[in-house]
């Protein structure tokens, strides 16, 4: 990552998803459920705070989720920095999915699984209970206009999730729902930074794993 684009007065958004879980590498899906990090997600996220040890943070908000706030903490470390939690920044809520793996939501609802990977757009959350992408769109576009109302220059670091990244993703380059899982693919504890500037969002660091190639 180039040092050159840690500096500056513009406000700069670091996006970092939590590190890896059990239920991660039991491939199941957690949305509003959780798990614990594991030891390599403890790992991975040590490594990213050293990477980011020399830059000053105005603020630091998270997910509410245990996994996100775990993630936080330990980048925060020994630093001054009060933490805070956003619900809108909480992982898709994948209704009766999950705590379940891909093979059993597969098995048990084949189309909207399809859907859910392959047909993004078609997607429905129906009666599981749950949101459609739109709804995680229309939760962080309203906490990115709170947030650039209250901060207009200097790092903000927020801890969140893969679907809410995509979702920034999806928001930055003005694509549509169909598009939400186009790579970049984003692992635990990726770097995303958005720059914001005179209103617009560019993402100028995309889905970042260099801090885990160590």
């Amino acid at each position: 990552m180039s040092e050159k684009l840690w500096r500056g007065n513009l406000l700069k958004l670091y996006f970092v998803r939590h590190g890896e879980t059990e239920w991660n590498t039991e491939k199941r899906l957690q949305g509003h459920l959780d798990s614990r990090l594991t030891k390599n997600g403890v790992n991975h996220t040590l490594l990213l705070a050293e990477i980011m040890a020399n830059t000053r943070f105005e603020s630091v908000i998270s997910s509410p989720s245990p996994r996100a706030v775990h993630t936080a903490k330990l980048l925060i470390g020994k630093r001054p920095l009060a933490l805070k939690t956003d619900g809108r920044f909480k992982e898709i809520n994948l209704g009766n999915w999950q705590g379940m793996t891909h093979e059993e939501i597969k098995a048990a609802d084949p189309y909207r699984y399809d859907c859910y990977f392959h047909h993004p757009d078609l997607y429905k959350q129906d009666k599981m209970g749950g949101e459609n992408f739109s709804d995680v769109k229309t939760r962080l576009e309203e906490f990115l206009g709170n947030l650039e109302e209250t901060y207009q220059a200097g790092n903000v670091l927020i801890i969140t999730h893969g679907v809410v990244i995509k979702v920034l993703q999806m928001i930055c380059k003005n694509k549509s729902v169909g598009d939400i899982w186009e790579p970049p693919i984003i692992e635990g504890t990726s770097l995303t930074i958005v720059k914001v500037e005179k209103g617009k969002r560019k993402i100028i660091i995309e889905g970042d794993i260099s801090h885990k190639e160590k």
